[in-house]
């Protein structure tokens, strides 16, 4: 294996280095797995060295690369195209380098639907989704995408919350609605889908979305993007009511596909990735 070689098949993160980070660890045993003349590489990059840190990912030959906040946004102005869900969404989390060209993707909301498509087709669905931060906005724009009638974003600041509701309506073929999260949140009868998009839960398996758990009932997909721990008191808490449940590990596993998949144009095997993390959090 050459300098150049390795280098040219290099993929990496923009984000904060971590020892343990569960996205390094799973990506890096497909790549095992695969034989692949790969590596990913956790890079602490600041604000003020993004564009040098773009640059030197270009000029070594880089395959492409994850980023993370708070890169999600500054990254647009380095980038030479964006994909359709990437320019609806108007952030950038995996940037694949191809002949030259820097091209932005995100993954988010492709790697919950894909998860998703498992247990349900959200085609014609209607969808309650808790939450407007980053991964709500991704989530709401690939279902709407996917075929979604209806989204329902349910948020306390009702700025943020109102922004992905007329971001969906005018900019994808679906219908969403604001709702402000005052108290504890009773899911709409008509809803086919309820989506945890909020931090609550994260590291804290006893922590709850203040929701009314009578209005949890048998056939209600309710998913939870969080994967640590995959079954949270969500989850849980709907598992009790009959409903089908999602964990958020399957979102971050083909969070990882995906990427792979767009870096070199092939599909590494998921379980692989799943293991993985099911090791780092203790899931057997």
């Amino acid at each position: 294996m050459t300098s150049h070689n390795f280098l040219a098949a290099l993929t990496g993160s923009f984000s904060t280095p971590c020892a343990d980070n569960p996205t390094v660890a799973m990506i890096e045993a497909a790549y095992r797995h695969h034989g692949m003349n790969a590596r990913y590489i956790n890079c602490d990059v600041k604000p003020e060295g993004l564009a040098d840190a773009v640059r030197g990912a270009k000029a070594m030959g880089w395959a492409g690369f994850n980023c993370s906040i708070p890169h999600k946004v500054a990254i647009l102005s380095h980038l030479d195209r964006l994909a359709e869900s990437a320019a609806i969404i108007g952030a950038v989390n995996c940037v694949v380098i191809r002949d030259g060209a820097l091209i932005g993707e995100n993954t988010d909301g492709k790697g919950f639907l894909t998860s998703l498509t498992q247990v349900m087709d959200p085609a014609g669905k209607t969808v309650c989704l808790l939450g407007a931060g980053g991964a709500a906005r991704a989530i709401a724009v690939e279902l709407a995408l996917a075929g979604a009638r209806h989204l329902t974003i349910v948020n306390r600041d009702a700025r943020r919350g109102q922004d992905i509701a007329a971001l969906i309506t005018e900019s994808t073929p679906a219908d969403a609605r604001f709702v402000a999260w005052d108290g504890a949140f009773a899911v709409p009868e008509d809803t086919q889908i309820l989506i945890n998009a909020t931090s609550v839960g994260l590291g804290d398996a006893e922590a709850m979305p203040a929701i009314d758990c009578d209005s949890l009932r048998p056939g209600l997909v309710v998913a939870d993007v969080i994967p640590n721990p995959p079954k949270t008191a969500l989850l849980r808490a709907a598992e009790k009511r009959g409903c089908v449940t999602l964990d958020g590990l399957g979102m971050l596993v083909n969070q990882g596909v995906i990427s792979v998949r767009l870096w070199f144009g092939t599909s590494p095997e998921p379980s692989v990735m799943a293991r993985t993390l099911e090791d780092i959090f203790g899931v057997r």
